[in-house]
C-alpha cells in the first residue's frame, strides 16, 4: 500500500471506473468484482490490497471494518466499526454509536463522520494501540478513506439512469506503522430496482384546506364509519354546503345533499373520503383515477396489503395510482389506506372515525404550531387522549402508504412557515423513502423546525406486528437511528420518550439552548440527586457545574429572608428542604438562572411540602391554595416568559396535584411528573438542539 501521504484525494473518478468494472463483470456473467477488478477499483480510490500481512501481522495493529452498501430505505450508507472477528458481533451487544457507525452518504461530510467514529469501540481500540505503540490513530488517512467513499457514493446516488447500483463495497482494514491496509475486499452490483413516480405533494394542501369534499360509504340507516366521519365533519365546523354524499337513491343524510356517483358532481372534488368495505376499493381507485373530478382522497378501509392474500392485489392496485401521477396534472394523490383520518384545525375539519364525545379536542395553546403524522392512527388517539397540551395543527394518519409517503407529508410540512414542531410515528418506508425522509428532516431542521420521531419494530415481535398492522417493512434500527440522528431528528427509544420529548421540544422551542451546562433545585433531597443522576445518555451528557460566587451570594441570601439558612448549603444541585415555599422556589430558579455558568434549569416543585401553595384547595388552610397570588401557578408563567433559558418544573405527586400541574402547562411552563423523565428529556432535547445549531454553521455540503 502506499505511503498514509500519498493517499489520492481526488475520488471523484472513482464512480466512472467503477461502472467501467461493473459494466465488464456483467458481461461475465458476474455481479461481483474479481481481485484483479477490486484493485482496479482501490486504485482510484488510492489504495490497493496488501500482498503480504506477515510482518503486519507480528505487529501490534487494529481492525476495521469499513464500507458501502445500498440499503433498502436510504440508499447508499457508509459505515464503519470493528472487524475481524469482532466485527461478527451484533450491534445490541454495545451502546449506541459504539459498535459501528452510518451514516447516508448524500447527508454526511467526511469530518462529521470521523467525529461520529471517535464514538466507536474500534476507534478506541485503535487510539490503544496507537498509545502502546507510541504512535497517534492516523485521522488524516481516515479522513481521506471516508472522503473517497463518500465521494463515490454521492457519484453513484447522483446517476439515477445507470445501468447497474453499487449494492457492496466491504474493505477490512489493518492500521498499522500509522498506515491503512487493506486486507480484504468485496464489491457486488445489481441492476437499478424499479423506481416510482414523484407524487404530487403540492396537492397536499388540497388535502389539507379542502374547499369540497366528498363522502362514499355513509349509511343512511346506521351509525357506520362513513356516518361518524360525516358527522365528525359537520361537528368540527365543516359547512354543509361545501360537502357531497355519494349514496344512489338518497337526496340527504344528515342535513348534506347525496348525488349518484362521481359522474354527477358539479365540480371537481378537493377531497374524497373512501368509507367502503376495501374488496370494494380496488374497482373504486379505478373509478376515481379514470374520472379525473378528484384532487386528493382519503382511503379509510384496512386489509390492503395486511394480510397474505390482499398484499399482491394491494401492491397492483399502488402501482395502478402510481401510473397515474405519469398523467398531465400528475392525477390525483392517496392518503391511507387504513387510514384513520385526518384533523386539519387550518381547514376547519376533522374526518376521524371516533366520535367527538370520546375524544374531545379543546385548543390548549393561542397558536397551534405543531403537525402530529403517524402511520397508526391509535397511536395520535391515545398520544392526545392523555396529553392534550400537545394541541396539534394537523394530525395525519398514513396507514399503508399505498400513495402519499412518510417523506412527502414532511416534505410538504418542512416548508410550512408557521409549523415550529413535527412528531412522526414510523412503522416503515417504502423502498428509498428513508432517504426522501432524511432529506425533509434535514431541510426542516435547517429552517429552524424540530422534529420528533419513534420508530416501532426494533425487535423480530415488533417487525411481525408492524407487517401485519401496516403492511411495513420495519427495517435496521441501528441504521434508523443513526441516520435520522445525523440528519437532525429528535429520535425516541420508546412511546414514553416521545411524548417526552415532544412535548418539550413545543415547550422549549423558543427558548435558547446556550450548552449543556444544568442546575438542578429541589426541596427533596432524593429529586436533587436524582436529576444529578439522570443527566447523561449514550452520546451526551449534561454537567452540573460550580455555581459562580455572585449565585451563591443571592441564595444565601434568599435563604437567610426564608429563614433556612441554617438548614441549606448553597450548591448545585441544591436540596432547599421541604420547608421552603413556592417563592423560595422560583427566587431560587431565578438566581441559578442568572448564572452565566448555567443553561438550563430543573426545578423541583415539591407539591407535598406544607409550605407550598399545591392543592387546588386546602381545607386546613384555606385560601392557601394554586389561587393565591403567592402560589406557583400564579408566580412561575411570568418568570418563565421574561428568561430566555428553559426552565422545566417537576410535580411528583399524585392525582392532588393534576390541577396544579394543568394550570402551569396551560400557560406554557414546562412541566413533567417526575424528575427522571425531566431530566432525561432535556437531555435528549439538548443534544439535538446543539447539533441542529452546529448543522445550520455548517456549508451545505455538509
Amino acid at each position: 500500500m502506499p505511503n498514509p501521504t500519498q493517499l489520492n484525494t481526488s475520488s471523484a473518478a472513482a464512480y466512472p471506473v467503477a461502472t467501467a468494472l461493473f459494466r465488464e463483470a456483467s458481461d461475465a456473467g458476474r455481479t461481483t468484482l474479481n481481485r484483479s477488478e477490486l484493485n482496479t477499483l482501490l486504485a482510484a480510490l488510492g489504495s490497493r490490497l496488501a500482498e503480504d500481512l506477515a510482518p503486519v501481522l507480528t505487529s501490534n495493529h487494529g481492525e476495521l471494518r469499513v464500507g458501502l452498501h445500498n440499503s433498502r430505505e436510504f440508499g447508499l450508507v457508509l459505515s464503519a466499526g470493528l472487524g475481524g472477528l469482532d466485527g461478527e458481533l451484533c450491534e445490541s451487544n454495545f451502546r449506541q454509536d459504539r459498535a459501528a457507525v452510518h451514516a447516508a452518504v448524500e447527508l454526511c461530510g467526511s469530518a462529521d463522520f470521523l467525529q461520529r467514529f471517535k464514538h466507536t469501540l474500534a476507534y478506541q481500540k485503535l487510539a490503544g494501540y496507537a498509545r502502546h505503540a507510541q504512535g497517534s490513530v492516523p485521522d488524516e488517512q481516515l479522513t481521506q478513506l471516508f472522503e473517497q467513499l463518500l465521494q463515490l457514493g454521492r457519484g453513484a446516488a447522483a446517476d439515477a439512469g445507470a445501468p447497474w447500483v453499487l449494492q457492496t463495497l466491504t474493505l477490512e482494514l489493518l492500521v498499522s506503522e500509522r498506515q491503512l491496509l487493506v486486507s480484504s475486499a468485496q464489491c457486488s452490483f445489481s441492476s437499478p430496482p424499479a423506481a416510482r413516480l414523484p407524487r404530487p405533494i403540492a396537492k397536499i394542501d388540497k388535502l389539507l384546506h379542502p374547499r369540497s369534499i366528498g363522502l362514499i360509504g355513509v349509511s343512511a340507516t346506521s351509525m357506520n364509519f362513513g356516518r361518524i366521519i360525516l358527522r365528525n365533519l359537520v361537528g368540527s365546523g365543516y359547512s354543509k354546503t361545501q360537502l357531497s354524499v355519494i349514496r344512489p337513491g338518497e337526496t340527504e343524510i344528515d342535513g348534506v345533499k347525496c348525488i349518484e356517483s362521481l359522474k354527477t358532481l358539479e365540480h371537481k372534488l378537493d377531497l374524497l373520503i373512501v368509507a367502503v368495505a376495501a374488496d370494494a376499493v380496488y374497482a373504486l381507485v379505478d373509478e376515481i383515477i379514470a374520472s379525473d373530478a378528484v384532487e386528493s382522497v382519503m382511503l379509510i378501509p384496512g386489509s390492503l396489503g395486511e394480510t397474505k392474500l390482499s398484499r399482491e392485489p394491494a401492491a397492483a392496485l399502488a402501482a395502478r395510482i402510481n401510473a397515474a401521477h405519469g398523467r398531465a396534472g400528475g392525477g390525483p394523490i392517496f392518503l391511507g389506506a387504513n387510514c384513520l383520518g385526518v384533523v386539519s384545525h387550518p381547514g376547519a375539519y376533522d374526518s376521524w372515525f371516533i366520535p367527538l364525545e370520546r375524544l374531545p379536542k379543546p385548543q390548549k395553546k393561542p397558536q397551534r404550531n405543531s403537525v402530529m403524522l403517524s402511520q397508526s392512527g391509535a397511536f395520535m388517539i391515545t398520544r392526545l387522549s392523555q396529553n392534550p397540551w400537545l394541541d396539534t395543527s394537523y394530525m395525519l394518519a398514513l396507514g399503508n402508504q399505498t400513495d402519499l409517503t412518510h417523506g412527502d407529508l414532511l416534505t410538504y410540512f418542512a416548508a410550512r412557515p408557521e409549523i415550529e414542531t413535527i412528531g412522526i410515528y414510523i412503522e416503515g418506508f417504502k423502498d428509498g423513502d428513508g432517504l426522501h425522509f432524511a432529506k425533509a428532516v434535514r431541510t426542516a431542521v435547517l429552517s429552524g423546525k424540530q422534529v420528533v420521531l419513534y420508530k416501532a419494530g426494533k425487535t423480530a415481535p415488533g417487525s411481525a406486528g408492524v407487517l401485519g398492522h401496516t403492511a411495513s417493512i420495519a427495517g435496521d434500527p441501528a441504521l434508523f437511528e443513526a441516520v435520522m440522528r445525523q440528519a437532525g431528528a429528535i429520535v425516541a427509544e420508546d412511546i414514553n420518550s416521545f411524548d417526552d420529548l415532544f412535548y418539550i421540544a413545543g415547550a422549549l422551542h423558543h427558548k435558547r439552548i446556550g450548552g449543556n451546562r444544568l442546575g438542578a433545585i429541589s426541596g427533596a433531597g432524593f429529586e436533587a440527586v436524582g436529576m444529578a443522576d439522570a443527566i447523561s445518555s449514550d452520546t451526551f451528557s449534561m454537567q452540573v457545574c460550580e455555581l459562580q460566587d455572585g449565585t451563591v451570594k443571592r441564595v444565601e441570601e434568599i435563604l437567610l429572608a426564608k429563614k433556612l439558612a441554617a438548614l441549606v448549603e448553597v450548591r448545585n444541585p441544591i436540596d432547599i428542604n421541604p420547608g421552603a415555599d413556592d417563592e423560595a422556589h422560583l427566587q431560587i430558579t431565578e438566581a441559578f438562572l442568572l448564572d452565566p455558568n448555567i443553561d438550563a434549569v430543573v426545578v423541583g416543585l415539591d407539591p407535598t411540602a406544607p409550605s407550598v401553595r399545591a392543592l387546588e384547595a386546602s381545607k386546613l388552610r384555606p385560601g392557601y391554595d394554586i389561587n393565591d397570588a403567592k402560589s406557583t401557578v400564579q408566580l412561575m408563567p411570568p418568570m418563565v416568559q421574561r428568561n430566555d433559558k428553559p426552565i422545566i418544573g417537576v410535580i411528583d405527586g399524585g392525582t392532588l396535584y393534576d390541577a396544579m400541574a394543568a394550570r402551569l402547562m396551560d400557560q406554557g411552563v414546562c412541566v413533567f411528573r417526575n424528575c427522571a423523565r425531566a431530566a432525561k428529556a432535556l437531555v435528549r432535547y439538548c443534544e439535538a438542539r446543539l447539533y441542529a445549531d452546529s448543522l445550520r454553521q455548517r456549508p451545505a455540503k455538509n
